[in-house]
């Protein structure tokens, strides 16, 4: 097993160069990606594979998305890059009404083997339009595979996954995980569908996913130094979402706490929670963004951001029977 460090821009570019080395169908298009994107997410593509495989495109995301989709039911497997999920929503029709729906409305005679790569959460310093969280959106959508990677080798491995997939995926890398390091194991396989778990745990199991995992495992640590031993999850993909090693761990711990960077109200978190709650009957709580707009100035914008310590008080609460402290 040959290990890489890379960083987690660099593995999804690295996961895509494979993919298009061992698949000449497969084509990315959108905008500045000829320059390797503006994570560098796309570094070195365009030289290896040439503007006919590496298409810049029009600053137009309802084109890029309609384009995939003509594409992946034409038998290419187009990787569709919209720069942020924020610029996404000038897309939704090609996405819900095209994608998602194709298979089903024509009896499976058409297949949309496209991966749209939407960046989530906050960008630091990048006000409202540019720090939206808005995965429970899209995991709503039956016809959608929704992926969140919180790490540099799940970033590969789930982008290598997403890329033989055969239906829609919505690829949903964080913003500002660009430069998190990590070594990569190639031969690694990471099925969709599949949750990790981060830390063993016996009184609470923390549920998450993206960089907010990453979070919650910091808080699990500060409480392991109280006494509390918190079992965390990263699910990594929404949809379909690992319900037996959610549903096995909070029946092992009895209570479960469910952490995202987006906005708690009807956030996917709710699902989490009320399965558990119907299934199991265990305790449960979330633990979400306030419903507002993330703001430019950094004190608006750490009103938006959950911490390790929230994590925290959350879990305690949890522990002790209380209500946990609501979002305004």
């Amino acid at each position: 097993m040959a290990l890489s460090s890379l960083s987690y821009a660099q593995a999804a570019a690295r996961a895509l160069e494979l993919a298009m080395l061992g698949n000449e169908r497969i084509v990315a298009l959108g905008e500045d990606i000829g320059r390797g994107g503006i994570f560098g997410q796309y570094n070195g593509l365009l030289e290896r594979f040439g503007p006919q495989r590496v298409i810049d495109t029009p600053i137009s995301e309802s084109t890029i998305l309609g384009a995939a989709v003509g594409m992946a039911l034409a038998g290419v497997v187009p990787v569709a890059e919209m720069r942020v999920v924020d610029f996404a929503l000038c897309a939704m029709d090609e996405i819900v009404n095209q994608a998602a729906k194709n298979r089903y409305m024509f009896g499976g005679q058409g297949r949309v083997p496209l991966v749209a790569r939407m960046p989530i959460g906050h960008w630091s310093s990048s006000a409202a339009q540019h720090s939206q969280s808005l995965e429970a959106w899209f995991a709503h959508m039956p016809g959608l595979v929704v992926v969140c990677p919180g790490t540099a080798q799940d970033n590969f491995s789930l982008l290598t996954a997403a890329l033989v997939c055969g239906d829609p995926v919505i690829y949903m890398e964080h913003k500002e995980l660009w430069a998190a390091t990590g070594d990569i194991d190639e031969t690694l396989v990471v099925p969709l569908g599949k949750s990790a778990t981060l830390r063993a745990g016996t009184d609470l199991t923390i549920v998450s996913w993206s960089k907010m995992a990453q979070v919650a495992l910091e808080a699990a640590s500060g409480l392991s130094g109280q006494g509390v031993s918190a079992e965390v999850i990263d699910l990594r993909t929404l949809w379909p979402w690992d319900r037996d090693a959610v549903l096995d761990s909070a029946a092992r711990t009895g209570r479960l706490l469910v952490v995202h960077e987006a906005i708690q109200a009807a956030g996917f978190g709710a699902e989490v929670a009320a399965t558990a709650a119907e299934q199991l009957g265990c305790r449960v709580a979330r633990l979400g963004a306030p419903r507002i707009p993330v703001g430019y100035a950094p004190v608006l914008e750490a009103a938006s951001r959950i911490s390790p310590a929230m994590i925290a008080d959350a879990a305690r609460a949890l522990l002790a029977g209380k209500p946990a402290r609501a979002p305004k």
